[in-house]
């Protein structure tokens, strides 16, 4: 199976799980609707970023260094992943959430599932990421009050964090890329939802100058 497929399929089944975990804490649980299914429009537009696939550009303030459990748990994902889809194309992309009144979730999202929350209204504050067979991963994310922070370049293997943890601060924007290849996500944003799918060499999801929160990403290989 490609990546893509791959993708899509899990991006599918994370969706419609994460919206029935929404109707049960809003006890209103019932059968998941056609919110769980890709978006065929957006009000925010995803905007490719002037971050190259070997850029080390600094800038604003460093970001935050994950947890050595938060990376055991991300190198054992992916890990994990390799090892179930070994006939997968290309590389493998996993990452973890930092989320409001919840801090690092309990899980690790990989190649294109979600990461955050859905229909919960909690603002995701960091989110850690690490890639295998990609050449490596660059990050960078706009923060409330503080603005763009350091794009931040980790290897394959190596746990790359953006975001703030323990300041109560939105992430509004995502930017994103990988060594090797192209590079595809998706956002669900404040009073948007999901955006749509963008993919490229480097790729933005989020909003930039609306104080908006980013809420949930989703994040593959093209």
């Amino acid at each position: 199976m490609s990546n893509s497929a791959l993708a899509r399929q899990t991006r599918t089944a994370a969706r419609a799980a994460l919206v029935a975990l929404a109707l049960v804490a809003a006890g209103t649980a019932g059968t998941a609707s056609a919110s769980a299914s890709t978006p065929t429009a957006t009000t925010a537009k995803a905007i490719a970023p002037a971050l190259s696939r070997t850029s080390t550009t600094t800038g604003g303030q460093a970001a935050i260094m994950a947890t050595p459990a938060v990376k055991a748990s991300l190198q054992a994902a992916l890990k994990k992943q390799e090892l179930a889809h070994p006939d997968a194309a290309g590389g493998s992309v996993c990452y973890q959430a930092y989320v409001q009144n919840i801090g690092w979730q309990n899980y690790v999202a990989c190649n294109g599932a979600v990461a955050g929350t859905v229909g919960q209204s909690l603002r995701m504050e960091s989110l850690a990421i690490v890639t295998s067979n990609l050449a490596g991963v660059c990050a960078q994310a706009q923060v409330q009050n503080i603005g763009w922070m350091n794009t931040v370049c980790g290897g394959d293997g190596t746990v790359v964090t953006v975001g703030t943890e323990g300041e109560s601060l939105r992430m509004e924007t995502l930017r994103v890329n990988f060594g090797n290849s192209s590079v595809c996500a998706d956002g669900q944003v404040q009073n948007i939802g999901w955006q749509g799918t963008v993919c490229g060499d480097a790729v933005q999801i989020g909003t930039v100058g609306e104080s908006l929160r980013l809420e949930a990403v989703e994040i593959w290989v093209d």
